[in-house]
């Protein structure tokens, strides 16, 4: 596959899956530096834990709550 190709496959996704497809490339990329630098990357383990969480719930602040009463195990009285 080539540049063009990539390109054309990146500019048909949605907006939200090309921020997605950037920032696992920045994490490739960091990934990549790391191992040439012995294994030494540039971010905390903190770092890493929050971008790994951005990625795990992005898009679900747009998921609709659709929790009811009868979802909850006890019920105070």
């Amino acid at each position: 596959m080539g540049y063009a190709e990539l390109i054309e496959k990146l500019q048909a996704l949605p907006e939200d899956k090309q921020a997605e497809v950037f920032d696992f490339v920045e994490f490739l990329a960091a990934r990549f530096a790391a191992s040439k630098t012995g294994g030494k990357a540039d971010w905390a383990d903190g770092e890493f834990a929050e971008f790994s969480m951005e990625q795990a719930i992005r898009g679900m602040e747009d998921d609709p709550v659709t929790y009811s009463r009868e979802d909850l195990r006890e019920t105070w009285r």
